[in-house]
């Protein structure tokens, strides 16, 4: 009994700090057919280039694991951008003063923030048919991204949201 206990706790911990995704389709759209690609041209991402760099490379690997392959003349372009947010943070240190007297309670208390606020980053990757110019898929991943962090964290952090957001493609039906 008490070792289901801290599974649960593990879970629970685990679980809330994992990237949560949202994924668009059109549903007319053959995803069989597309076997080829290539990175958007006029990339926006909010990001900066070492960040940039460290995504594509993450797309060309797991792009070619679901058998697709970079082309000259491609089916669709992957475009991908950014953007960040902060909350406060959730861990607070509370703190009362209270009080009784003759059948009378009187109470104070408060919370004190503690750490920084928490950033997270919105990544978004759009497949565009390039012969059409039209949105045919998209994700939506967001999850907790530390900009002081090392070159591998930044990487490792970028490649868990990236394998989330690609686990919805192809899409089915």
């Amino acid at each position: 009994m008490k070792f289901s206990k801290y599974i649960l706790v593990y879970i629970l911990a685990v679980s809330c700090n994992t990237p949560q995704a949202v994924y668009d389709y059109d549903e007319k759209v053959n995803f069989t057919a597309i076997n080829t690609y290539q990175i958007y041209p006029d990339l926006d991402t909010k990001l900066n280039q070492l960040d940039d760099q460290r995504i594509i490379s993450i797309l060309n690997e797991k792009l070619a694991q679901k058998g697709l392959n970079t082309s000259e003349d491609p089916k669709i372009y992957v475009n991908f951008y950014s953007s960040t947010y902060e909350t406060p943070s959730r861990n607070t240190l509370g703190v009362g003063v209270g009080g009784s007297g003759r059948n009378v309670g009187v109470g104070v208390s408060g919370g004190i923030p503690l750490g920084g606020p928490e950033t997270y980053l919105r990544l978004t990757l759009d497949f565009i048919d390039v012969e059409n110019d039209a949105l045919i898929w998209q994700a939506q991943v967001e999850g907790l991204f530390n900009n002081s962090s090392t070159p591998q964290k930044r990487e490792e952090s970028l490649r868990v949201m990236i394998e989330k957001a690609l686990k919805g493609y192809p899409p089915k039906k």
